[in-house]
């Protein structure tokens, strides 16, 4: 015999007989559309497993069901990315060897340029310099225009190349002597330098007979300069400036002398084909430190990148 279920006195519904806190289900059937998107998703996924790869790890397979379409996503992203490569290469093959007049010249080459020299950017640079460029402690600021080995196009384009203290072997490489790690000055002298040194920026310069400033000459004016006006042929930072790379306080100053700071930027050649590294050559150029050459006297000096 059937159990006769309670019907809900307000709505005349057959209830499922389960009840919470007093609140009865009513047995209501679902909704006509509902069921047909349903059963319309079951067919669906019936057909799709066909078609397409979708069971893993089955016997006589290879990891997956290849479907009979035989769709791969991996295939689809190479054969992009093979597409989008060719759209490229005439832009790419008109970089490679180009000088800046000749980039800049072309509006439509100099867009591309700019575009792609950001992306390379953003994936390899970024991390250290900032995602605008803007640097920081030991990290240079490449949006001024104080640079340690020159900002011209080809000299950034150089350093991109084979980098700084890197291991390739045409790397741009300076090395400042750890003066008090490897006991070349006393803590005294150190702190003497120290303040020499940060005259040099002020508008009151120590006088000749003050010890720093003859220790200066004796330690550090066969890099920096004389006035420590920095030397770019060997990277040597110039000194008169406000720009300081590892900080231009005291304290800073005292330890950058005690341990010779010694940073390292990787060389991107073999990483980075040579239309990449001028297409980002050309972007940090642009980002507003960059030198036309014509305008840059040779001898000129400036420290910091």
């Amino acid at each position: 015999m059937t159990e006769q279920r309670e019907i809900d006195e307000e709505t005349g519904t057959e209830t499922t007989g389960h009840e919470w806190d007093g609140i009865k289900e009513l047995d209501n059937p679902l909704p006509r559309w509902w069921l047909w998107i349903f059963y319309a998703s079951v067919a669906w996924s019936v057909v799709y497993w066909i078609l397409m790869p979708a069971w893993p790890a089955l016997p006589g397979f290879q990891g997956f069901t290849p479907g009979v379409v035989g769709n791969s996503e991996r295939v689809n992203v190479a054969r992009a990315m093979d597409d989008l490569q060719s759209s490229r290469g005439d832009f790419y093959a008109r970089l490679e060897g180009a000088d800046i007049a000749t980039i800049r010249g072309d509006d439509e080459l100099f867009g591309f340029a700019l575009a792609a020299g950001r992306s390379a950017f953003g994936d390899n640079c970024a991390t250290c310099h900032g995602s605008g460029g803007q640097g920081a402690t030991g990290y240079p600021n490449l949006n001024d225009d104080v640079w340690l080995w020159g900002g011209t196009y080809e000299a950034i384009h150089t350093t991109l190349r084979y980098g700084i203290r890197a291991e390739h072997p045409d790397t741009r490489f300076s090395q400042m002597p750890a003066f008090g790690r490897d006991e070349l000055l006393t803590r005294e002298q150190i702190r003497e330098t120290a303040d020499y040194v940060i005259s040099l920026s002020t508008a009151q310069p120590m006088a000749a007979s003050s010890p720093g400033r003859q220790i200066f000459a004796q330690q550090c004016a066969s890099c920096h300069g004389a006035g420590g006006e920095g030397d770019r042929a060997q990277g040597a930072p110039d000194l008169t400036d406000q720009e300081w790379l590892y900080g231009g306080s005291r304290e800073a100053v005292i330890l950058s002398i005690h341990r010779g700071p010694y940073g390292v930027m990787p060389a991107w050649e073999g990483r980075l084909d040579d239309a990449t590294i001028a297409a980002l050559a050309t972007y940090v150029f642009s980002l507003g430190g960059g030198e036309e050459a014509e305008a840059v006297v040779e001898g000129n000096t400036a420290g910091g990148q």
